[in-house]
């Protein structure tokens, strides 16, 4: 797994000795950090994303600040801006390429929003596990050219982390692809988690976030389908005698730097941000794993049944999807993905 999260700093470091001397805060980076020393220029780097205080995310975020200082013997200093105060996630996306924030968490799968063959590392079923994608994005000739994309389009990934597997609670139990006929599922506004419920046989049902507690306590929709730690933080479980591990839609959650704002920062700089990120990213993957085995537990013990359906038959029912994106993109990422499975 350290391996697979620090290869994504593999390109960063490599310059290091390539680079001149000397940095300066640009674009997003503001001056204005700890006493520094002399030979560097302080700068202020600012994070920002949608989760909460209270989120596995922020607590990585704040690892990742306390590293950047230590790393660069106090010259960065790393604002951590939660809770969408910068603007949504494809707002905040679009700030960091222009330079204008320089750090954002974001989905692979999310930035098939700008890189449209991106979009089928959030498709149902796409992977067995966390480390099956990051064997596709580090070990394959395709992932590599993802960062190179992603790279002249103003984002340099530093590390990437596991955010989650998404799985179906509900007010019936979900043994086989069959028991999903005719489900209310409320699901994100998203093509891929559209997808999942309709192809599944369930009546996929958008509705905002915000609603869903009381949707599922008035039997509004019949089930919902998020990671486990949403599960958790909003209670889900209150309202749901069942929870199935589906095991959908795998998570990810890439730390991006401005490219415009790294290329600023000196060499020493831009080595101490790297390492400070791929560590942060290590315990952000670390944390939700083992919440998850936690979780399981703790809904068990609130009266949850918990199930584990064969995934054989939802892949299958899932399988026009990439018909479908075969038609649009090629091939590439199919292939990338098989060669990947273990």
């Amino acid at each position: 797994m350290k391996r697979r999260i620090a290869a994504l700093a593999i390109a960063a470091v490599s310059i290091f000795t390539l680079a001149g001397c000397g940095g300066s805060s640009g674009g997003g980076a503001s001056g204005g950090g700890a006493p520094a020393p002399a030979e560097e220029k302080a700068v202020t780097l600012k994070i920002g994303f949608q989760a909460n205080t209270s989120s596995n995310e922020y607590r990585a975020a704040e690892l990742l600040a306390e590293k950047a200082k230590e790393y660069s013997n106090g010259s960065i200093t790393v604002e951590i801006y939660p809770g969408g105060q910068l603007g949504d996630d494809r707002a905040m996306i679009d700030q960091v390429a222009a330079g204008a924030l320089d750090m954002v968490y974001a989905e692979t799968g999310r930035l098939g929003l700008w890189e449209p063959e991106l979009e089928i590392f959030g498709y149902p079923f796409a992977f067995d596990d966390f480390d099956h994608m990051m064997r596709t994005l580090n070990d394959t000739e395709y992932g590599k050219s993802i960062y190179e994309k992603l790279e002249a389009r103003g984002w340099k990934v530093l590390a990437d982390a596991y955010n989650g597997t998404r799985q179906t609670t509900s007010n019936r139990k979900i043994e086989t692809i069959a028991d999903m006929k005719g489900m209310k599922l409320r699901v994100p506004n998203a093509d891929a988690n559209l997808a999942f419920a309709n192809y599944s046989g369930a009546a996929a049902t958008p509705m905002p976030f915000a609603e869903v507690y009381l949707a599922l306590k008035t039997n509004a929709v019949d089930g919902q389908e998020n990671p486990l730690s949403t599960i958790d933080a909003q209670k889900f479980y209150e309202v749901q005698e069942f929870c199935a591990l589906t095991g959908h839609i795998i998570n990810d959650n890439n730390y991006i730097i401005s490219k415009i704002v790294f290329d600023k920062l000196s060499p020493a700089q831009q080595e101490a941000i790297t390492k400070a990120t791929v560590e942060a990213a290590e315990f952000h993957t670390t944390t939700f794993m083992d919440d998850e085995k936690a979780l399981i537990e703790k809904f068990e013990e609130n009266g949850m049944t918990i199930t584990t359906p064969d995934k054989a038959a939802f892949r299958e029912a899932c399988a026009p999807m990439y018909d479908e994106y075969v038609s649009k993109y090629g091939d590439a990422a199919v292939k990338a993905i098989e060669e990947a499975r273990q």
